[in-house]
Formats: C-alpha cells, sequence, structure tokens
C-alpha cells in the first residue's frame, strides 16, 4: 500500500482527518497546518478537500528531511506565528484518540503562561511505560511536569505522553534559544 502514513485510512477516513475535524471545532481556530516529510503531491488534494469540507484553511509544509516534532515546528516558527496565535495546537499524526482540545486549550489558558506547554498524559501498565514518553508531575492537584524522560530504560512513571500538546507561543523563542545554544556547541 502507497499511502502516506498520515493518509492511512482509519475509521473511515485518512487518519490526520479525525485531528482536523477535532480542530475545526475549536471556537478560535484559525488555520491547521500539517508538517511533515511526505511529498506534497500526495498532501495537497487532500489539504484542498479538508478545508473545503471543515471550512478552515488547511496548509501543509513539507520538510526538507524528517526533522522530528520540535524541528519542524522550529523550522516552520513563522509559519505559526503569521496568524498571530497565542497558542496553538501540536498533534502527532499517529495519535488516535477523543481529542479533548478545547478541555486541553482551557486548563492551559487557565493555568499556564505565554511560554507553557500542556501536554496530554494517560496511565499505562508499567511494563509498558518504557515504550514512551514518560511523565512525572509533582503535584496530583497541579499535574505541573517536574520531568520528563522520552522511552526510558527503566520504569519512571505510568503516566505517558499522547503526543498531543497545547503550547503558548513564546515557545518558539525558547526554542531558538535553544537552537542557537546548540549550534554554539556544536561549533565550538
Amino acid at each position: 500500500l502507497e499511502v502516506p502514513k498520515p493518509l492511512f485510512p482509519l475509521a473511515g477516513r485518512a487518519m490526520i482527518e479525525h485531528h482536523i475535524k477535532a480542530c475545526s471545532e475549536l471556537n478560535d481556530m484559525q488555520e491547521v497546518i500539517l508538517i511533515g516529510s511526505e511529498s506534497t503531491s500526495d498532501i495537497s488534494n487532500f489539504t484542498r478537500q479538508a478545508s473545503n469540507k471543515y471550512g478552515i484553511p488547511v496548509t501543509y509544509l513539507q520538510e526538507y528531511k524528517p526533522l522530528g516534532t520540535a524541528g519542524g515546528i522550529f523550522h516552520f516558527r513563522d509559519q505559526i506565528r503569521k496568524g498571530n496565535p497565542s497558542n496553538f495546537f501540536v498533534l502527532n499524526a499517529d495519535v488516535c484518540c477523543d481529542f479533548p482540545l478545547q478541555a486541553m486549550l482551557n486548563n492551559h489558558v487557565r493555568h499556564g503562561r505565554d511560554d507553557a506547554i500542556t501536554v496530554m498524559g494517560t496511565e499505562v501498565e508499567k511494563a509498558h511505560s518504557v515504550l514512551y514518553g514518560c511523565i512525572v508531575s509533582n503535584d496530583a492537584n497541579s499535574n505541573e511536569v517536574e520531568h520528563y524522560v522520552e522511552k526510558p530504560e527503566t520504569f519512571v512513571s505510568n503516566t505517558i505522553n499522547c503526543g498531543v500538546y497545547v503550547l503558548g507561543v513564546e515557545v518558539l523563542d525558547h526554542m531558538k534559544i535553544v537552537y542557537q545554544e546548540l549550534q554554539n556547541a556544536t561549533l565550538s
């Protein structure tokens, strides 16, 4: 089957269409930006149809090579900022869930700052937790992340990252600082 992963059919529609539908149901959603390394010819027809179907602009930005989640966000930061959002969502293309986006956004705005990230997590059995990014929170009431480990070698927490995030737009400024520090360390 020669179908790009985001377009793989799931429950009667392309996997990524579930994400777009969930985003279109948010009150102030201005645009859906898809970032990936798939060929634009494979995705462009789909984005045109999704824009018409859900009444929201859907844009695909192709990476020059796979950059990972943070790399793609940083590379296309100017396009993300273009609509002057205060917050933006990041949803991994291979996530399947109910997408409680409005509840996440409400929580993010209520508890977050402009440079905060809200991460959707879920509980799994201890034996399975090492297969995912693990979240350790310091307070059951606030659920503020104290520590995060991507696919740890030993047990860290049974709360895992679901690949759904709300980011304050100022996170992009922090990413720029980290990127510059990494560049300087590489050149040293």
